[in-house]
């Protein structure tokens, strides 16, 4: 199997490097630009991350994270479970609550066109995605993981938002998770993954 992983660590890219190193994968990695012609070259959208594996290509980071631990069984419940879709319902929550949100604020720094930018509303993101951060521990099962005792692609989703949101200076007060981040950010997956 050959794995070629194309995005710069500091994007959605990274969540997938986090999977690949957390599922013992070897892989190699071009930390190409979005919008560059290298991106474009294998995703004529220019967005990052980009998998190409054994010459097929995808793309979006949670179809990436989706497929890579259903393929080898791990980070994930198996499909038609009950577990499953208690996972999913984490990670489509994180998709629209976090990432949505810290999303939405970048495009309002830096992304967006000057003229089309409504720096305000970052004050507004920030209220919401602290709202957020306390409903994901209202619903967080014990154990280290949202899901309990197994670390899920949800969890590599709340780890990069939570470092994210941390980057981008949303100041998150709620303890619990931060205590949470750290012991995502602290795993050695992750630490090779940030190299």
């Amino acid at each position: 199997m050959s794995v070629t992983v194309i995005g710069p660590v500091p994007s959605r890219t990274f969540r997938v490097l986090w999977a690949l190193e957390e599922l013992g994968l070897e892989y190699t990695h071009h930390p190409h630009m979005p919008q560059s012609d290298d991106v474009r070259t294998h995703n004529p959208a220019g967005k990052v991350p980009v998998l190409i594996e054994d010459g097929v290509t995808l793309t979006d980071s949670t179809a990436i994270l989706t497929y890579l631990a259903d393929k080898h069984g791990r980070l994930t419940y198996p499909a038609g479970t009950i577990e499953r879709a208690h996972q999913d319902g984490f990670t489509g929550f994180l998709l629209d609550e976090f990432d949505a949100c810290l999303w939405t604020a970048a495009r309002h720094s830096f992304i967006l066109p000057e003229e089309r930018r409504v720096p305000e509303v970052k004050d507004t993101l920030k209220w919401e995605l602290a709202r957020s951060v306390d409903e994901l521990m209202r619903r967080k099962r014990p154990g280290p993981f949202l899901m309990g005792e197994n670390m899920t692609i949800a969890d590599i989703i709340a780890g990069h938002c939570g470092t994210w949101a941390e980057n981008a200076r949303f100041d998150v007060q709620n303890e619990e998770f931060r205590t949470y981040l750290k012991s995502l950010t602290t795993r050695d997956a992750y630490k090779r993954a940030r190299q």
